[in-house]
């Protein structure tokens, strides 16, 4: 494809040079090659524009940067170099977006699981699904191991692409604050936008929660949504709500909201509630326990019905999600013990995940968690604070350190911990930790391991080493190793 027609989708531009025929997009200098036209991206630590002039020693016929660099190859002149490529990326692809039907889930909380049961609906009703989120991607006979929760656009359009050509009809895809705050998400109109909750978390990249939600209510205006979803029990929601003056319908439990739930009964194995959607009433049963279920199940129901889904399907469908790999997650083990495994690594996430496993448990509730490292530090004590209240005994162990000292972590989880009990114990490696808690456990006891969920590495220094939960639970136990 000619650079003149990818900048046809560039309303603002300078372009230097002739035109160049671009056989790939890259935006890592290591990525250029024949061909390729490379992105001056600049980030936390590197800036793109360094590394132009190796990018075209490697064969990179065009750049497009945010400066005029002088490499001797055309240049395109912009503003924002990162909204340029999502949207030039699309252009690449032919536009694959525009070929499906784009439904997407933002939010602190609940994203994952609110888009697998959408997905779930969207199937009962016979569409043809794909999705993208913190769990891969997945379509058809395709499954890719997960990276980020929102792949960079170069790579998400291509995902669209081969989606679309496989007969995609319907994406159901995970939008981080991360992704509409650099752009990733430009171009992408979506035909659906719902959103879960606001809590605490990314402040080390946003600096205040008014820039996260900003963020946030950026994806859920009419640039990129045609309908939106919203909350009407969580704050934002319903400021946004009342706010907007457009196609919006809002789910809930306690506030009036125009899909809502009544008679929830929660059980260790799974929910149960009525739900009226838009006064059709249906007795639901899903086997994921905890009210934060009931809201990730209403924000898929109202979508799907904005979608034309049959109401039928919708009710069918929510009943028909068993669980999400690594959310509130039983461990299935020979001696009975109940375990779970749960992605939980905000103060919000933990405290309701907590909350929902105190109200089943007949014995002690025992929490196992860490935090990771190279991210908001200030969320570490408030964790602490939230285990030590609603924890009867805490493990505190190490997460994804990456580049962090694990002992200063466990450090800052204890300063919140110690202000609510003195009833836990720190040990670093996870693996001894989960041989620890599981060890302690008696009978009527449950077992929350926390952080991780379906993660299956543990990042150390850059690298990630082999390391799952669930698998660890499952050879101590099957082996008898406790």
């Amino acid at each position: 494809m000619l650079l003149s027609e990818l900048t046809d989708a560039l309303a603002e531009k300078e372009v230097i040079g002739g035109d160049a025929e671009i056989e790939k997009l890259c935006m890592s200098d290591k990525e250029a090659g024949r061909g390729s036209l490379y992105f001056c991206i600049k980030g936390n630590r590197y800036d793109g524009h360094d590394f132009a002039q190796r990018a075209v020693a490697k064969g990179a016929v065009a750049v497009v940067c945010s400066k005029k660099l002088g490499l001797g190859v055309p240049e395109v002149v912009v503003g924002d170099v990162r909204e340029a490529m999502s949207l030039m990326a699309g252009r690449f692809y032919s536009n694959p977006a525009d070929k499906m039907r784009i439904i997407g889930v933002t939010g602190t909380n609940g994203k994952t699981t609110t888009c697998h049961i959408i997905a779930n609906i969207l199937k009962k009703a016979g569409r043809k699904v794909g999705i993208i989120g913190t769990l891969g991607i997945k379509y058809g006979k395709v499954s890719i191991a997960p990276e980020m929760t929102t792949p960079d656009p170069i790579y998400l359009h291509r995902i669209f692409s081969d989606m679309a050509d496989d007969g995609v009809e319907d994406v159901v895809m995970e939008v981080s604050a991360h992704a509409a705050a650099l752009k990733k998400i430009a171009g992408i109109y979506f035909d659906a936008g719902v959103f879960t909750n606001l809590t605490e978390d990314h402040l080390d990249f946003f600096g205040t929660m008014e820039e996260y939600g900003r963020a946030k209510e950026e994806f859920l205006s009419d640039k990129y949504c045609d309908f939106i979803v919203l909350n009407g029990d969580d704050e934002m929601g319903r400021r946004l709500y009342f706010k907007s003056g457009r196609k919006t319908l809002s789910y809930g439990i306690d506030e009036p909201s125009d899909v809502f739930a009544v008679n929830v009964k929660e059980e260790i194995n799974g929910i149960s509630f009525v739900m009226n959607l838009f006064d059709n009433i249906y007795n639901i049963r899903c086997g994921m326990p905890g009210v934060f279920s009931v809201y990730n199940c209403l924000a898929a129901a109202t979508c799907c019905a904005v979608l034309g889904v049959d109401f039928d399907d919708i009710a069918e469908g929510i009943r028909l999600t068993e669980g999400v790999k690594g959310r509130v997650e039983a461990v299935e083990n020979p001696l009975g013990k109940k375990i779970f495994i749960d992605y939980a690594h905000t103060p919000d996430g933990l405290k309701k995940i907590l909350q929902a496993l105190r109200k089943c448990t007949s014995g002690r509730l025992l929490c196992l968690f860490g935090c990771g490292g190279n991210r908001e530090s200030a969320k570490r004590p408030l964790m602490g604070e939230i285990a030590g209240e609603y924890a009867d005994f805490c493990i505190v162990t190490s997460d994804n350190p990456r580049y962090e000292d694990p002992c200063d972590i466990i450090s800052d989880i204890e300063k919140g911990l110690r202000l609510k009990t003195e009833r836990y114990i720190t040990i670093q490696d996870r693996r001894a930790a989960i041989k620890y808690a599981v060890g302690m456990m008696r009978e009527g006891d449950i077992l929350l391991v926390a952080g991780k969920g379906a993660e299956e590495y543990q990042e150390i220094l850059g690298v990630k080493h082999v390391f799952s939960d669930r698998q660890c639970i499952e050879e101590l136990l099957g082996g008898k190793g406790v």
